[in-house]
């Protein structure tokens, strides 16, 4: 079309105004002919009717690709920034979080390290002596002191225990009232007249106040009897048992049966330890030298060896260099490049990683001064070409067979190295320190991208309805356009026959 044709050049704002113009006059020119040809009215309504509620299928404009097309040409570029920012700030993130675990490793593994039972761990055997059998086991604790004893034991703990005679099933015993004394503890046991030994058992039992007997009925040959046994061994812990002045003559004679010593008495286990004599309650024998415990079983005479266990400062050395190998190989990861691809690791340059390498090296890399072993090398801790350690265990154990004190300091002491590297590692890696504190910005930044996005959506949804507005309303003039030129190219043709008739 002519009009169309002559406002190409002009802005879409202009064109409209044009076209606005032409789409007055082309409306008076189909309101005046709407007499004389009721057909063309009815075309031209009826097509602007589909135009406006179809978007460009009357025009053959596709409204809504264009629409989409200059949204998203506008939006491209700071689109572009955001998911870029984006990308490399969840990048920064999970690097920061990978190194933050590395290092979690390592402390981890410091704190095996320097615990109190790490080289302080000692082991305990008992040897018997010629002729002899063992007397039992051993357990240590830290505080126990390398050295060799003979322990002679002649006695062990007992419980004391006693029996009722015996009475037929369901008999009663008589009334009154029990008591039982365990040292300063006494429980006091009312008996009913209708009472039989089962339910004297069940009373003592149950009592609150039980000072510390078991009570057993034992179906024997010659009927029931009653017996008490003491909850634990020792002479302290052996029972008496008496009846008051009101009990009945059945009762008082159960309870002087049950207070009469027998052959099963309390009594406490006794040894000698280098020749001094010792006594104990319970058959675990503890407090007898520092830091060891016997538990017997048998009489007779034992060699006690007690000696450093060196299982548990290997292992959490050993785990001191795992826990490291894993950080150099994390922190290789984040820092790589591979030339043939470009690739880089999300934390190749970072001044946060380049900083905890250079640290870490520098610890480990120094000696300990006023140590007799001085360096790690000389434990057999030596850096591999790839910057992981190695360990040499025989070298360690040597180490440890000779001075473990020395070896304890090299790590725990002052200025050891276990004490000064996780005092490093923890200004990176606490939850105050600097890799904490760059995450905590990261996630603020990350915050700030989201609002960036949200505001940038917000702008291009109002410029993709002003665009959807200006493309509807150009789709809905081109439409009565096309309709209004329908119209008057039949209305030429129609005078064109007529004048040819004439």
């Amino acid at each position: 079309m002519t009009t169309t044709s002559s406002t190409s050049g002009s802005s879409l704002s202009s064109l409209l105004n044009q076209l606005g113009t032409s789409t007055n006059s082309g409306g008076s020119t189909s309101g005046s002919s709407s007499g004389s040809s009721t057909s063309g009215t009815s075309s031209g309504s009826s097509s602007g009717s589909s135009t406006i509620s179809s978007a460009g299928l009357a025009s053959g404009l596709d409204v809504n690709a264009i629409v989409t097309a200059l949204v998203n040409a506008r939006k491209a570029a700071s689109q572009q920034q955001i998911t870029t920012r984006t990308t490399q700030t969840n990048n920064l993130l999970t690097g920061l979080s990978s190194l933050n675990s590395a290092l979690s490793g390592i402390q981890t593994a410091l704190a095996t390290l320097t615990s109190v039972n790490t080289f302080n761990s000692f082991n305990a055997t008992l040897t018997p002596a010629s002729g002899s059998s063992s007397i039992g086991s051993t357990s240590t604790m830290s505080s126990a002191h390398p050295g060799t004893y003979t322990v002679s034991v002649s006695q062990l703990a007992t419980a004391q225990k006693r029996a009722s005679t015996a009475y037929a099933t369901g008999t009663a015993v008589g009334q009154g009232t029990l008591a039982i004394t365990v040292g300063a503890n006494t429980m006091n046991v009312a008996v009913s007249a209708t009472n039989t030994l089962s339910d004297i058992a069940s009373a003592i039992n149950s009592s609150s106040s039980n000072p510390g007997v078991t009570a057993t009925i034992v179906n024997g040959v010659n009927g029931q009897q009653l017996m008490l046994s003491s909850s634990k061994t020792g002479v302290a812990n052996g029972f008496s048992v008496s009846s008051d002045a009101t009990s009945s003559s059945g009762l008082s004679s159960l309870a002087t049966t049950l207070n009469t010593a027998g052959s099963n008495e309390a009594q406490d286990a006794k040894l000698t330890v280098d020749g001094i004599a010792v006594t104990s309650a319970s058959n675990t024998v503890t407090g007898m030298m520092d830091g060891v415990t016997l538990n017997l079983t048998g009489t007779g005479t034992n060699t006690l060896t007690v000696a450093q266990d060196n299982t548990a400062a290997t292992n959490a050395i050993q785990g001191f260099v795992d826990a490291y190998n894993s950080y150099i190989g994390t922190t290789a990861q984040l820092s790589s490049f591979d030339k043939n691809t470009g690739n880089a690791g999300v934390l190749l340059g970072d001044t946060t990683l380049t900083s905890v390498q250079r640290q870490i090296n520098s610890v480990l890399s120094g000696s300990v001064k006023g140590n007799s072993f001085g360096t790690l090398a000389n434990l057999g801790i030596t850096r591999n070409p790839d910057g992981t350690l190695n360990l040499d265990n025989g070298k360690l154990a040597t180490a440890l067979q000779s001075n473990a004190s020395a070896v304890k300091s090299l790590f725990t002491g002052t200025n050891g190295y276990a004490t000064v590297l996780n005092k490093t590692i923890s200004g990176y890696a606490s939850a105050s320190g600097t890799i904490a504190t760059r995450m905590n910005s990261l996630n603020n930044t990350l915050t700030q991208i989201g609002q960036q996005q949200t505001a940038l959506n917000a702008r291009m949804s109002t410029y993709q309805s002003q665009l959807q507005a200006q493309y509807t309303a150009l789709d809905t003039l081109m439409s009565t356009l096309n309709s209004t030129s329908s119209y008057l190219t039949t209305q030429l043709a129609a005078l064109n026959n007529s004048n040819s008739k004439n």
